[in-house]
C-alpha cells in the first residue's frame, strides 16, 4: 500500500478512538449494539464501496520483510503478524493481529520484542486435563493482547498428533479429538472473553512440518470426520472462535486454503460455521479458486507470491469471475465476527509503555498454576520424589537449569522480561533464537530445601558423573527444542543427552530426570534412573513450578495427552514422509503422506489396534498419593451415555485424580477397540471422596456415514470402562444397551 494511504489512516483513525466508532445513529445502523451481529453486518456491507470491501479481505504482514524489501504498514503494530486497515467513515476499526499460541508473540526479527507472559506449551495445558485452567490461560493471553493493542489472535492450535516428531506438537492439544477439542476450545473461549477474536488452526491435517507448504495429505472423508476434523469440530463448538485459519498443506490434491470440501462443504455448510476463514501466512495460491471455494481473507502479504485478494480480486469481481455476492459474504463474515466479539464496541489502543500496564506478577501465577498441574510424573522408584527432607546434597545437571527454562520456538515464541536467560543460542534466524524464560529451577529449589546444590552444564559427561557420584540425589534436565518449520529426526533427546543421563544414573541411581520437551521422547536409560518428570515447556514461572513439584509443595496431577512410543517402529510411518533437505517448491507434485494408513486410529487407538506396548500410554501419570475408583454407573441418556463414579484419595497427601472413561462397542466395527468418552478431574483431600460425572457425546458412540452425513449408532451393548490411563487395567466396567440411533453431522 502506498505511504500516502498509511499517512491518511494515521491521521484519521485516532478520531475513531475518541468515540466516532461508537456513535450509532440512523445513518449508521450497524453501530447499534442492540441489533444482531448478522443484521449489523448486512447493513454495513450495503454501505461499503467495492474498494472498502476489498480492503477488508486483504491483510498485510506487520513486520519488515527484507527478502522482498517490504516495509510494515505505518498503522500496524510493530513486529507483529498482521494488519488490516479500518474504515473510519463507517466506524470500522483496523484488525491488529498477533501470534498468540501461548502468549503475545513477537516476530523474530524484532530488536525490541514485546516482553509478555508465556503460558506453558499447549501440550502442557492439555496435560492438565483441567478445562478451567485452559480458560484462565486463554483469558490471560487475551488480556495482555488487549493491553498490547491487538484485537485478533492467531491462537487455538488443535492439530492432532499423528506424527510425534512434528515440530509444532508443543503448540497443540495431543492425540485425542475429545481432549484436544475441549481443552483448546476452552482456551479460545478465554481469549475471546476479552472482546478479542481468536482463530482455531490449522484447518486441516497440518500434522507435520516437513514439506508443509505442499505435502499432499490423503485422507478419506469418514476417517477425517472421526479424527482431525472431529477435534476441530469440538473446539469450534466449545470455543466459538471468530475465525478459522486454513493450513499450508494440500488435502486430497487441493490446497487447504482453496479446498471446497474443507471450507464450503464441511465448515460452512455441514457445521454451519458463521465466522470467516483466514489463510495461514503464505498459504494462499490463487484468486478466483480460493474465493469461490471458501477463503474469506488473504493473510500476511507479502508471504504469498501475489496479492491475490487485492487488485486481482477486485478485477475478478468487476469482470464477474467472482460474484459480488461472494465478496459480500466474505466481508459479512469478517465484520459479523467483529460485531459478535465486541471488537467495535471495545476498541483497542496502542500501549503507552513497554509494559502496557500489565500485572506480570498476577499473570505469572496463572502461568505457574498451569505448569504445576501439567507436569506428569512418569516414574518414581522407591518414592525418590518428593525430595526427602534429609537430603544433604543435590547435583543439578544440564538444561541451563541454573538460569532458566526452555520454550518452544517459531511464530509462537513469547519473549520474557529482560530477554532470554541464555542469549545467542540456536538459529540466528527463524525459527530461532532458542529462548529460555528467566525462572531458574535451581534457584527456586534452593528456596525450598536445605540441601547443598551444585550445578554443571553436562557437556563434560565424566565431570557430570563425578558430581553425581558425590551427591545424595541427582536432577538431570533433559531438553528438546522444537519449533515451527522443522520436525525431529527421531524421538531421542538431541545431542549426547541420552549418553549423559545413562552415565549419571550409573554413577548414582538416585537420579531424577526432568524433561523439557515438545512432545514424546524415548528413554533408553529409563530402567536406570529413579524418577522421571515430564515438565514440557513450562512458561514464564516454570522454574518455580518445577521446584514445587520436586519438593512436594505441589502433588503432580498431569496426565499424558499423547502416547509415548517405545520406538519409531511402532508408528504408522516409521520413516517420516517427505524430504526436509529439498525446498518445497521443487517437490510440489512429489510429496504425499497417506493418513488412511491409520485413518481415525490415532495415538492410543493405533497402539490398541496393533497390540503395541508403548513406553507410556495416553492418560498415564503418577501421584504422590493414591486413589481408588469406585461405584461406576452408566445409562443411556438422550443420544449418549451418562456416567457417574466416585474417586477416593486413599493416600496421606492431598491430590488431584483424573477419572478417565473409555467406551467400546461390543460388536466392534470401530476404527479401534476403544475411545475416550470423557473424564472428570477431582481435587481431593487425603482420605476424602468425590463424585464424578461424564456425559458421552453420541459422536463418540457412532460411526460416521459419508453418504448420509450422519453418525450411525448401532443397536447393541457398549462397554464403559473406568481407568487412570488408556493402557491401565480398568478399575471397573459396565455394559450399557443402546437402541439403534442416527444423529446428524453435528451430533444432534
Amino acid at each position: 500500500m502506498k505511504k500516502r494511504l498509511w499517512l491518511s489512516l494515521a491521521l484519521v483513525y485516532p478520531l475513531m478512538l475518541n468515540g466516532a466508532a461508537h456513535a450509532a445513529d440512523a445513518d449508521k445502523p450497524w453501530l447499534n449494539p442492540a441489533l444482531s451481529p448478522d443484521a449489523r453486518a448486512d447493513q454495513l456491507v450495503k454501505a461499503m464501496t467495492l474498494d472498502e470491501k476489498i480492503q477488508t479481505v486483504f491483510a498485510y504482514f506487520s513486520t519488515e520483510f527484507s527478502p522482498k524489501k517490504y516495509e510494515q504498514p505505518k498503522e500496524g503494530r510493530p513486529d507483529s503478524a498482521g494488519y488490516v486497515p479500518g474504515i473510519p467513515r463507517l466506524g470500522l476499526p483496523p484488525q491488529w493481529q498477533s501470534d498468540a499460541g501461548v502468549g503475545v508473540a513477537t516476530q523474530a526479527v524484532s530488536k525490541k520484542p514485546y516482553e509478555r507472559t508465556s503460558l506453558p506449551s499447549g501440550l502442557a495445558t492439555t496435560a492438565t486435563w483441567n478445562p478451567k485452567l485452559a480458560f484462565a490461560g486463554g483469558a490471560m493471553i487475551g488480556s495482555e493482547a488487549r493491553s498490547t493493542g491487538f484485537n485478533i489472535l492467531l491462537a487455538g492450535g488443535v492439530n492432532l498428533m499423528r506424527e510425534p516428531r512434528n515440530g509444532r506438537n508443543f503448540e497443540y492439544g495431543g492425540e485425542d479429538p475429545l481432549l484436544a477439542g475441549i481443552m483448546v476450545g476452552e482456551q479460545i473461549r478465554g481469549i475471546q472473553s476479552n472482546h478479542i477474536i481468536s482463530t482455531v488452526k490449522h484447518y486441516a491435517f497440518n500434522d507435520q512440518e516437513t514439506n508443509r507448504n505442499h505435502v499432499n495429505v490423503k485422507i478419506d472423508d469418514k476417517a477425517g470426520r472421526m479424527s482431525d476434523l472431529l477435534a476441530l469440530q469440538f473446539a469450534i463448538e466449545r470455543g466459538q472462535p471468530g475465525s478459522v485459519m486454513c493450513a499450508y498443506n494440500r488435502v486430497n490434491g487441493d490446497y487447504a486454503c482453496e479446498s471446497d470440501y474443507l471450507l464450503n462443504e464441511v465448515l460452512k455448510q455441514d457445521w454451519k460455521y458463521p465466522g470467516y476463514v483466514m489463510s495461514d501466512w503464505g498459504a494462499t495460491h490463487s484468486t478466483i479458486p480460493a474465493a469461490l471455494r471458501g477463503l474469506d481473507q488473504q493473510s500476511g502479504y507479502p508471504f504469498d507470491k501475489s496479492d491475490y485478494f487485492n487488485a486481482p480480486l477486485k478485477e475478478a469481481v468487476v469482470n464477474r469471475h467472482v460474484p459480488e455476492a461472494r465478496l459480500n459474504d466474505m466481508v459479512k463474515r469478517i465484520t459479523r465476527t467483529m460485531f459478535a466479539n465486541g471488537v467495535v464496541e471495545h476498541p483497542v489502543a496502542a500501549p503507552t509503555s513497554a509494559d502496557a500496564g500489565i500485572d506480570f506478577t498476577a499473570h505469572g501465577k496463572i502461568s505457574q498454576a498451569d505448569a504445576e498441574e501439567a507436569m506428569v510424573l512418569l516414574k518414581n522408584h522407591d518414592n525418590l520424589l518428593p525430595l526427602a527432607a534429609g537430603v544433604r546434597s543435590i547435583a543439578i545437571i544440564g538444561g541451563h537449569a541454573d538460569v532458566g527454562v526452555l520454550s518452544g520456538g517459531g511464530s509462537a515464541q513469547v519473549y520474557p522480561k529482560g530477554g532470554s536467560a541464555v542469549p545467542n543460542e540456536g538459529p540466528t534466524h527463524f525459527p530461532g533464537p532458542i529462548v529460555y524464560h528467566r525462572s531458574s529451577p535451581m534457584g527456586e529449589l534452593a528456596k525450598l530445601t536445605k540441601a547443598k546444590l551444585a550445578y554443571t552444564d553436562g557437556k563434560d559427561i565424566a565431570a557430570a558423573a563425578k558430581l553425581a557420584a558425590s551427591s545424595d540425589v541427582v536432577i538431570v534436565f533433559g531438553t528438546q527444542w522444537m519449533a515451527e518449520s522443522f520436525d525431529s529426526d527421531d524421538l531421542n533427546l538431541p545431542g549426547k543427552q541420552d549418553e549423559l543421563i545413562a552415565a549419571v544414573a550409573k554413577a548414582n541411581p538416585k537420579t531424577v530426570v526432568v524433561l523439557q520437551t515438545g512432545g514424546p521422547v524415548v528413554m533408553p536409560w529409563l530402567n536406570s534412573v529413579g524418577a522421571v518428570v515430564e515438565a514440557w515447556y513450562t512458561g514464564t514461572n516454570g522454574g518455580a513450578a518445577i521446584a514445587r513439584v520436586l519438593s512436594g509443595e505441589v502433588n503432580p496431577s498431569g496426565r499424558l495427552p499423547a502416547t509415548f512410543p517405545a520406538s519409531l517402529a511402532q508408528l504408522p510411518r516409521p520413516k517420516l514422509d517427505g524430504d526436509a533437505k529439498t525446498k518445497d517448491e521443487n517437490i510440489i507434485e512429489k510429496v504425499t503422506t497417506d493418513y488412511n494408513i491409520e485413518g481415525a486410529a490415532i495415538g492410543y487407538k493405533w497402539f490398541d489396534l496393533k497390540g503395541h506396548k508403548p513406553l507410556f500410554p495416553f492418560g498415564y501419570g503418577l501421584s504422590y498419593t493414591s486413589f481408588a475408583y469406585e461405584g461406576l454407573s452408566a445409562k443411556a441418556e438422550g443420544s449418549g451415555i451418562a456416567v457417574t463414579f466416585s474417586i477416593k484419595n486413599t493416600g496421606k497427601r492431598d491430590g488431584k485424580a483424573v477419572g478417565q472413561v473409555y467406551v467400546s462397542s461390543v460388536a466392534g466395527g470401530w476404527e479401534a477397540p476403544k475411545r475416550l468418552g470423557g473424564w472428570d478431574k477431582l481435587e481431593l483431600k487425603a482420605g476424602a471422596s468425590g463424585k464424578a460425572t461424564v456425559q458421552i457425546d453420541p459422536r463418540l458412540l457412532g460411526v460416521y456415514d459419508s453418504a448420509s452425513k450422519t453418525w450411525k449408532i448401532a443397536a447393541g451393548e457398549y462397554l464403559v470402562t473406568l481407568a487412570d490411563s488408556a493402557g491401565a487395567k480398568p478399575a471397573a466396567s459396565v455394559k450399557v444397551k443402546l437402541d439403534a440411533r442416527t444423529v446428524d453431522v453435528n451430533g444432534r
